[in-house]
């Protein structure tokens, strides 16, 4: 009997991939193009946005109510977010060495490179501007824990969540029915997450495909070195900063990006990380890291460990620097590094947030934000491999928490231990 061919899922948006890409360079500059792809792309972003609220909101909670006990809860959350600065600080450094190395903004003749319209991420960046950390801390904790879900908020819904989990433990037998109701929708909304995915590949083939034909391979030319020098470092960061990381651990990197390479693909080609959010944090709790664990360190780190935004934020704000000649001192790189370590844990979930942190720090170090107005048309494919790092660097930050717990058992120890 002849067995049937069937591709994977990470084979399916691979082809999904190279074929929008070939498709755009096709169709590049048609409008026409542009707007039937479109459709197709922002309905697989819709249906993912669908599911990312309650899969948050009911994970974190079965996970704080089975943990119970509030001091573990508090001990998570200062190791997470101790391990959550540090590499964002790492990051941020390795961003600035790279840029000061590579010069990517050096001799760039400013007439070829076209400008964007940025007032959009200018306003945001007022916005943002006129907050104080205070209003950012109490910003965390809703009003209205029903219009932080409906505004997508998810710093204030992981706060309202944690709250809600301790207070379901706290009154034990009492708490078991809505705790079991919670357990039933993250179990029905991790089905229907695989549901969904079945239409990825036509999602990132429309979503690429619009990329190209809108912004084509030439405008990578003028932009080259600076694009050369994000990935190069994005690789470096990864496979060396991350890879260390993980040796540490006990854990292999290169077993990790193997074990989430469906959902690289899928961020790369989104540029979205609430693409893959699901998959993650189900993929790392089969991979050894408990439930509780891997239901508060991923959503938590979507909005505290973004190793690749900061990444990009330093070498793009140093990229700026060298395009206009302006010299920075080491004593202004540190400033730099530290408002944007500060600035990035502050702006989470706001639209554009890589270019509207990077405004709110330029009037800081006497950067002109017009210089943005250049990169911004190469910005999507920037993002792209930012968000491919964001979500290996979250992957790794569960497994690194477990470990630090002394929780972590991989699926051969599991094996053993029945044995």
């Amino acid at each position: 009997m002849r067995r049937k061919f069937k591709l994977s899922l990470a084979s399916q948006i691979l082809i999904g991939l190279i074929l929008g890409i070939v498709v755009g360079g096709i169709f590049y500059g048609n409008e026409t193009a542009q707007n039937v792809l479109q459709p197709f792309g922002d309905l697989f972003i819709r249906l993912i946005k669908l599911i990312v609220v309650p899969i948050v909101l009911s994970s974190i909670i079965v996970a704080i109510a089975g943990v119970g006990d509030i001091k573990s809860v508090g001990k998570l959350g200062v190791k997470s977010l101790t391990y959550f600065i540090g590499m964002t600080l790492v990051a941020i450094a390795i961003g600035l060495i790279s840029a000061n190395i590579f010069q990517p903004g050096t001799g760039l003749n400013m007439d070829e490179l076209q400008q964007s319209d940025i007032s959009s991420y200018v306003n945001s960046s007022e916005e943002q501007e006129g907050k104080s950390i205070a209003d950012t801390i109490l910003h965390i904790v809703p009003t209205n824990p029903i219009q932080a879900m409906v505004e997508g908020d998810m710093l204030a819904i992981i706060f309202f969540a944690v709250v809600f989990g301790i207070g379901i433990a706290a009154i034990g037998d009492k708490g078991k029915p809505v705790l079991k109701f919670f357990e039933g929708m993250a179990h029905a909304m991790f089905y229907v997450t695989n549901l969904f995915m079945k239409y990825a590949p036509i999602g990132v083939f429309a979503l690429i495909g619009v990329t190209i034909s809108k912004y084509g391979f030439e405008s990578l030319i003028p932009l080259g070195k600076l694009a050369i020098t994000v990935y190069g470092t994005m690789i470096f960061f990864v496979i060396v900063i991350l890879g260390i990381m993980a040796k540490i651990v006990g854990f292999n990197i290169f077993k990790l990006i193997k074990m989430i390479k469906e959902e690289l693909l899928l961020a790369f080609s989104t540029s979205s990380s609430e693409t893959v959010l699901p998959r993650i944090m189900d993929k790392m709790e089969k991979a050894g890291s408990p439930k509780h664990i891997v239901s508060f360190v991923i959503p938590t780190g979507y909005s505290f460990n973004l190793d690749g935004s900061v990444l990009y934020q330093a070498i793009a704000a140093l990229f700026v620097a060298q395009m206009y000649g302006i010299e920075l001192s080491i004593g202004q790189q540190i400033t730099l590094m530290l408002l944007l370590m500060v600035t990035s844990k502050g702006m989470a979930g706001v639209p554009g947030v890589s270019f509207v942190v990077l405004l709110a720090t330029f009037s800081t170090i006497g950067l002109p934000a017009a210089g943005l107005a250049f990169i911004a048309g190469i910005d999507r494919i920037l993002d792209m491999g930012r968000t491919a790092v964001n979500v290996v660097g979250n992957s790794l930050a569960s497994i690194v928490v477990a470990k630090w717990e002394g929780q972590f058992n991989s699926p051969v120890e599991e094996v053993q231990q029945a044995s």
